[in-house]
């Protein structure tokens, strides 16, 4: 069941090489990554679109070979699903959103989208460099903002794996099979509808 690292979407319409590549494996390899790849990957995240250009996102950024201690405690928050393969990531994140507009103090309803842009962003520059994300929604939220001391008005949104790309194999084999499963999305005619809602 041997698979090569990039896994092309099978595209219905033409869109750009690093779309086609950006994919959520679980098999990684562990390798270090170069401070210069992590600054290039904070930098796309940090030219992301934001309401008002809040830019409400934060990270908690810790490397396997640098910050291990926070490297443990971010795998420790995670569901034991994501715990059984994240722990051989190069580096996971923890993506939080600041939930108010500092300029006023009112509430920013689209921090959480403009927070998943900047992480898209990030998303499409690994690909780039030759790596891939996964960003997992199976974390304990209540627990991160214990470990890490997050503060009120400060949401946890998402935590990410990052690193080089390892072969399906390193994985268990129920999880191994997952990484090599066909790659689906729905089609556009079910949630594009122009001129009017149609659901």
């Amino acid at each position: 069941m041997s698979t090569s690292p990039d896994r092309e979407a099978p595209a219905e319409h033409p869109i750009e090489a690093l779309l086609r590549r950006r994919w959520s494996p679980r098999s990684f390899t562990g390798a270090p990554v170069e401070r210069a790849a992590l600054d290039s990957l904070l930098e796309a995240a940090r030219w992301a679109a934001s309401s008002s250009n809040q830019q409400p996102w934060h990270l908690i950024v810790a490397r396997r070979d640098r910050e291990a201690e926070a490297f443990g405690k971010l795998l420790g928050v995670l569901a034991p699903g994501n715990q059984a393969w994240a722990d051989k990531a190069s580096v996971l994140m923890l993506a939080v959103a600041r939930m108010v507009n500092p300029a006023n103090g009112n509430p920013n309803r689209h921090a959480f989208y403009d927070t998943g842009a900047a992480m898209a962003q990030m998303a499409l520059q690994a690909v780039a460099l030759g790596m891939q994300l996964h960003q997992m929604g199976g974390f304990d939220a209540a627990r991160a903002r214990e470990v890490f001391g997050i503060p009120e008005g400060y949401e946890p949104v998402a935590a990410i794996a990052l690193g080089p790309v390892d072969v399906a194999e390193a994985l268990p084999e129920a999880l191994a099979a997952r990484e090599v499963a066909p790659r689906q999305r729905r089609p556009v005619r079910e949630w594009v509808f122009f001129g009017e809602w149609q659901g």
